[in-house]
């Protein structure tokens, strides 16, 4: 099943939801549909069972050149009027939190969620990005954190949740300089789990990857990744704490049972998240 969106491109099949950024001829440069659509997007696959996980890619040649400065004007008023007031500041301010909503829906979403890299990813194409928990990429991916470039911070996410992928060290150096690195430096460091020859290639290791992912029970999957991202910045006391009460949440349940079933029948488990 296709939904067509003014940016965005979904698919569903085999329980995976594939979220294509869908503005080529403008290099997926992120305007303010892609910052509005993203939210119902990512509610529409929380809410259906049917999917298990969750692929970004980008249509075109590159995944995203970032936002798209000019086409947010309407969107952010102060970009096109210079209005230095305390009330236009302060109404900045209150407009940046809707744009940090719809990278942190991403996270927030129960289902895991892969990033697929290609060609240029700059600015919010990686808070897009962080805002996974994994990150594949083709070859020539040229990924930065651009924003140091263009005279602004990154303030939608991506200096909160990078050094938790790549150190503090790498992040600030990528912040710091706004440079492109390549898919190989990406990996080297993290920010991806595994670097493919070309945009076919990442496409089916995307694919290759969710369908494994969709296989696993799906309450376990989706606990584990609670669990991870309560976990981030707390001691491990408090992560102990809170994997005990998320793990009690899901025993027992019919998927466990289907486990002990297809261990005694020799045969893979068939879970239906229950």
């Amino acid at each position: 099943m296709s939904t067509s969106y003014n940016f965005y491109k979904v698919e569903k099949k085999d329980n995976v939801a594939w979220v294509f950024l869908n503005r080529p001829e403008k290099k997926n440069a992120m305007g303010p549909d892609a910052w509005r659509e993203i939210i119902p997007i990512f509610a529409d696959i929380e809410a259906d069972d049917e999917i298990r996980v969750a692929v970004i890619a980008g249509e075109g040649k590159d995944f995203s050149a970032g936002i798209d400065l000019m086409g947010m004007a309407p969107m952010i008023p102060t970009l096109k009027n210079w209005d230095m007031s305390a009330k236009a500041t302060v109404k900045l301010f209150h407009d940046i939190f809707p744009l940090q909503d719809s990278m942190t829906c991403v996270e927030k979403c129960s289902k895991p969620v892969i990033c697929a890299f290609h060609g240029f990813c700059i600015g919010a194409a990686l808070d897009l990005g962080s805002a996974c928990d994994i990150r594949l990429a083709s070859e020539d991916a040229r990924i930065s954190l651009r924003e140091a470039a263009v005279a602004i911070i990154a303030d939608v996410g991506v200096l909160q949740r990078l050094p938790h992928i790549v150190g503090q060290g790498v992040a600030r150096e990528m912040a710091f300089t706004a440079k492109y690195i390549t898919a190989r430096r990406a990996l080297q460091v993290n920010l991806v789990n595994e670097v493919y020859p070309d945009k076919e290639a990442l496409l089916k290791g995307a694919a290759d990857l969710a369908a494994e992912i969709a296989a696993q029970a799906p309450l376990a999957v989706q606990g584990a990744k609670d669990v991870l991202n309560y976990c981030r910045g707390k001691s491990i006391a408090d992560g102990l704490e809170y994997v005990a009460a998320r793990s009690a949440m899901i025993l027992p349940s019919e998927d466990l049972a289907e486990t002990m079933a297809a261990f005694m029948e020799k045969r893979p488990p068939k879970y239906k998240g229950k």
